[in-house]
């Protein structure tokens, strides 16, 4: 688990079966993209996103308001997929444009930057470029310009 900003973190599957990790990183709330998984005392919803297909719009929609309504609670988010990759990777991206107005690229690499295994695939990708009206190759954030 890698946190993305003070109130947003990206993980596994795995670490939301794990109740003490979820505690010692004060986790309040999860948005969960592989299965459901109930923790007491932790708010989560789960949205059937499937690995390697695009994003259904209504489901990206649902989970960047569910997680941006947690954090106006104050609280600290997980957003878990399988393995921390793909699909958790393109809903912290969506946070972040929608939250702080960053650009796709942008939110790809200020994720990247604290979670360097971040990649959505790309039909994953281009369905976040599609919502969002943004015409952005995957490979643009390998760059050259990533790293100056």
């Amino acid at each position: 688990m890698d946190r993305i900003r003070p109130w947003l973190y990206i993980g596994k599957y795995r670490e939301t079966l794990n109740r003490h990790l979820l505690i010692a990183y004060q986790i309040e709330a999860m948005l969960q993209l592989a299965e459901a998984v109930d923790q007491p005392g932790i708010t989560s919803l789960y949205l059937p996103v499937e690995d390697f297909e695009p994003i259904p719009p209504d489901l990206l929609s649902r989970g960047v308001e569910f997680v941006r309504a947690e954090k106006r609670k104050g609280h600290r988010v997980l957003v878990a997929c399988g393995a921390g990759i793909n699909r958790s990777a393109a809903f912290c991206v969506a946070v972040l444009k929608e939250e702080e107005g960053l650009g796709l690229l942008e939110a790809l690499r200020a994720v990247r930057e604290k979670h360097a295994e971040a990649l959505p695939h790309p039909p994953v990708w281009e369905s976040l470029c599609r919502h969002y009206q943004e015409d952005i190759p995957l490979g643009a954030v390998f760059s050259k310009s990533e790293h100056e």
